[in-house]
Parts: C-alpha cells; structure tokens; sequence
C-alpha cells in the first residue's frame, strides 16, 4: 500500500473508535456498560444489529464466496424478515417486561437455573468460537499487506480488539457501529463501482452481468425439489433450505444469542426494539445481495484481465521460496498453464460478450460451453498447484476464497480508495467483534459470576468484574483464531458452527414460549439429547448445516414433549 492508503487507513480508524470512546466516556456502572441505560432509538438499534451481524468476514469472505459459488449464498438470508416479525411478536415483549440483562435469565423464572446455566454455556461456547474466527479476517489483512506471521497478527489484532472493547461498552459499540456502516456502505459501493469502471472500455455494468449469468455466478435462487436424493438434502444453498433453515437459524440467533439480543435489550422502549429488528429485516437481504454481486462482478473482471492461479499471495511466495525445488518448479510450470488458459478465456468472453450484443442465441451458447470448459481446466490446473503448496508446507491455508476480494482490492483499485476499503474490513471486524466480547462479558458475569459464585455484591463489584471478565473472552478468542486457519471460507464456517448449537438453544425457548405444561427437567434432559443428535448429524454429513437449525429445535421440542409425557404416565 502506498503512503496515502496508509495515512487514509490509520485516520479513518482512529476517528471511528475515538468517537465511540468518546460517546461513552461517562459509562462506568453494570447497567450502562451492557444495557446503555436503555438509551437507544431504533435507527442506532438498527446499526448495532448490522453492524454485530456484518463482520469483516462478510466482506472479506462473501465476494469470495460469490466468485467461486455464485450468488445462491444469499437464500441462507430469506428466512431472516419472517424471523424478525416473530421476535416482535413473542420475544422482545418478554424480554422487555422483566428487564433482563441476558436472554438466559428468563429461562431461571420459566425452568430453572439448570436449564439457564445450560443455554448460557452453548452460547458462551459457540460465540467465543465463532469470535475466534471473526479475529482472524482482519489478521489475514495484516498478515497479506505487510507479510507477518499469522499468529503474531492474530495476537496483535486480537489486542488491539481487547483495548477497544474494554474502553467502552454497550454505548461504545453502537455509536462505533454508527459511523462504521457508514464508511462501510460508502467503501462497499465505491468498490462495485471500481469493478466495473475497470472493464475494458467497451465492456460495461450490463456485459459484466451477462458474462456472469452464462457463467454461472448469478444462480441467484435455486428452486430444483428431490426429497428422495440425499444430495439435495446435503446442498447447503437452495430455497428451502433458505427459508426454512434460514429462518431457524435466524431466530435463533436473534433471539437466543446474546450478541444479538443485547442490541436490542439496550433500546428505550419495546417499540423501538421492534423497529430496529423489522427494519433489519427488510435492509439485510438486499444488502447481502449486493456484497454477493461484487464477487459475482470481480468474476467477470478477472474473466477479461489475467487473474492469478491462487489468491493468497503470501502462500504462493512461500512455495517458491521453499526448500522443496520440485514444489517450486512444478508450481511455476502450473501458474503458465493457468496464465495461459486465462489468456484464452479473454479471447472467448469477448466473443460471448458480441454474440449476447447481437442476439445470436446459438453463437452464445456454444462460447458459453467452451469457456466452462476452459474453466474447467484451470480448476484443474489450480487443484494441482494447491497440491503443490500443500506438499511444500503441509500446515498451509490452501483456501484462498478469503483473499479473493483483498486480492482485487490491494491490486486493481486506485491509491487511498485501497486504504478505505482496508479500513472498511478492519470497522466492520472491530464492530462485531467488539460486540461479541461485551455480550460473552454480559452473559457470563449476569448468567455465571453473579448467579452461582459471587452473589450479593455491589453493582461497581460486578462492573470491575466485566472488564477482567471481557479480557478472559478476549484471550480465548485469540486462542481460537490460531486454529481459524484450516477452516476454509470464514463465512460458512461461522454460520456451521453457529448451527450446532443455535437449534438446541432455539428448542428450549420455543419450550418455554409455547408450551407451558413441560416442566424444567423435561427440558433440560431433551436439550442434552438434542444437542448430542445436531453433533451426531453433522458428523454423519446428512444434511447441509443450515438444516439442523431445525433438527435441532424439533428435537428438543418433540423429546421434552415424550419426557413430560412418560412422567406423567408414571406417576399415574
């Protein structure tokens, strides 16, 4: 990065986080610290919600995630609006009326403290996992631009995240999220704008497009039903997966997951709660949309400009750097093979471009079947690299779908624009990350500490309590982020790992929502067998992740519901 990107990138962080700091300086009792003494409108609820869920790792890793898959991520998000209006109808009145610091607290009046400890701890356990990961987006910026180890960027980002969220809190976090999306939105839409004024000059935003389309990067819903095919089951992205498993999954992590409820808990009223949740709803899926069209946009760009054979530069460097010549050699012969498939696939998507100009039908489809062929082999030729790298370091992160976007941006875009754009991703990591760590802070100490060790303490006790507590979080996210490495495309690896625990969380709230004749042991013991279903399940590869979301809220529901029903037959 040049000078200029440097000093846009150092300036844009420090005034984002200063103000947050700044708008939060007088925060220093529990309740300010996790709830903003209930201070907050809808539209800075809205943000927070966004600004919690759009991690760097949805810019980072989604316009990777178009360009290798296409589009059809975004159906994991049509569940999400119908979700939002279930939580203003069921969850946001209860969690309003008793005031509550954590979700969980809820679950001790409804059951028993058995069963709030239990929730607290999936979601303890599953949040500080996926924390981890969110760690690691940003550090693969550092690690890319300047060259460091990896583990020692992720100690460095991780510290730095630590600092950020122990100088505020709740407050901090929104009003930070504020500004956030707001240079987010605006470095985002400069980026698609740059993509397609980067195109060769006779080739514009609607070429762009087609090209996709033929190409398979637009597959934006799929709709093809075969119950009776276990492939369809395991797909991870169709409609009905989409819709049902997306709005499990988000109702779970809206309404259980504290990261997300404590957003809203900190609103002035359950009016604004419910129109920050609803506006969310309508924002998040044209939003993902669009994220998701970059990378279906840098797909095209890289289909007329030469793109490498793999994205992660650094890794690349290494093998032919390292001890193993053979890996090296091999290597620079595979990246010339690919070089000059790429050189071939130019010359044939300026021919689809003039037969799809020209309405030749015919003409486009036979140039649209020798380009899927071309990009058949370079995959071909990408695999065996990747089996190179692999071999020249065994322990080397062989997914690049998380540096295809920074790949672009770092390359192709113009001095300071690159900074921003850097800037964007490190905003957004800090924002959610920042969030995540004040709700594992707020959930242990309100649902743990207070509850079963330290109780009857003053609220300054607690308080203080939070911020070593925030540090523990802190340390183990960073320890989580060291392993983030082997995981493959962050987006899906946060979203799978929040599903083997989001269902069982769901079913034990849908439990005490819904059906008020089972009792608290009922619940618990079905939650534990619930939960050790989902991990069976997902081990077994049956189905796509998004689907035991729903496994896992229907077994909790069903089995608590045979429980209560045994008991009482035994106790006739």
């Amino acid at each position: 990065m040049s000078i200029l990107d440097w000093l846009v990138l150092i300036v844009t962080l420090i005034a984002v986080i200063g103000y947050g700091v700044y708008k939060s300086k007088h925060e220093k009792t529990l309740d300010s610290y996790f709830k903003s003494n209930n201070s907050m409108s809808w539209f800075l609820i809205l943000l927070s919600i966004m600004g919690t869920q759009a991690s760097a790792i949805t810019f980072l890793s989604a316009p990777g995630q178009a360009y290798t898959d296409g589009m059809r991520f975004v159906q994991y998000y049509f569940g999400l609006p119908l979700a939002m209006v279930v939580l203003c109808i069921t969850f946001v009145p209860i969690f309003h009326k008793l005031k509550v610091y954590t979700a969980y607290e809820y679950l001790e009046q409804r059951f028993d403290l058995r069963t709030r400890t239990l929730t607290s701890i999936l979601f303890l356990i599953s949040r500080g996992l996926s924390t981890g990961i969110s760690i690691y987006a940003p550090s693969i910026i550092l690690s890319s631009l300047l060259g460091w180890n990896i583990y020692l960027t992720n100690l460095i980002m991780g510290g730095l995240l630590i600092i950020y969220t122990l100088t505020g809190g709740a407050k901090a976090v929104a009003y930070t999220q504020m500004q956030q999306l707001f240079i987010v939105f605006i470095g985002m839409f400069l980026a698609g704008y740059m993509v397609v004024r980067l195109l060769p000059d006779d080739i514009g935003f609607t070429d762009a497009l087609q090209v996709a389309g033929k190409m398979g990067k637009l597959n934006i819903i799929e709709t093809n039903i075969d119950v009776t095919d276990s492939a369809w089951w395991k797909d991870k992205y169709n409609i009905w997966s989409g819709l049902i498993g997306g709005f499990f999954l988000a109702l779970s992590y809206f309404g259980t997951d504290q990261s997300q409820v404590g957003r809203y808990l900190t609103a002035k009223n359950i009016g604004e709660s419910r129109m920050g949740l609803l506006m969310n709803g309508l924002v998040k899926v044209p939003m993902q949309f669009l994220i998701l069209l970059i990378g279906a946009l840098v797909f095209s760009f890289y289909l007329f400009y030469k793109a490498p054979i793999f994205f992660n530069e650094a890794q690349l460097n290494k093998t032919f750097q390292s001890n193993c010549v053979e890996c090296a050699e091999d290597l620079r012969m595979q990246t010339a093979k690919h070089d000059s498939l790429a050189a071939m696939s130019q010359s044939m998507v300026r021919l689809l471009n003039k037969a799809i100009d020209a309405s030749d039908q015919s003409e486009a489809d036979r140039i649209q079947q020798q380009l899927l062929q071309i990009e058949t082999e370079k995959k071909h030729v990408r695999t065996l690299a990747i089996a190179n790298i692999k071999k020249a370091n065994p322990v080397a992160d062989t997914n690049d779908t998380n540096y295809i976007f920074l790949y672009f941006v770092v390359h192709h875009l113009p001095k300071g624009l690159i900074g921003l754009l850097i800037a964007v991703i490190f905003l957004a990591a800090w924002g959610s990350i920042a969030a995540a760590l004040n709700s594992l802070a707020s959930s242990t100490v309100i649902d743990v500490y207070k509850r079963l060790w330290v109780k009857e303490q003053s609220s300054n006790h607690y308080y203080k309590a939070s911020k070593w507590i925030t540090l523990f979080w802190g340390l183990f996210c960073i320890a989580t982020a060291m392993f983030a490495s082997q995981l493959g495309s962050l987006i899906e690896a946060v979203n799978i790992l929040g599903s083997l625990f989001y269902g069982t969380m769901l079913g034990i709230f849908v439990v005490a929502f819904y059906f008020k004749r089972i009792g608290s042991k009922a619940v618990f013991y079905a939650a534990l067998i619930a939960e050790a279903g989902v991990i069976a399940v997902y081990v077994a590869d049956i189905v796509s992740f998004l689907w035991l979301n729903v496994i896992g809220c229907l077994l909790v529901v069903l089995v608590a519901l045979a429980i209560e029903r045994f008991k009482r037959i035994i106790s006739f």
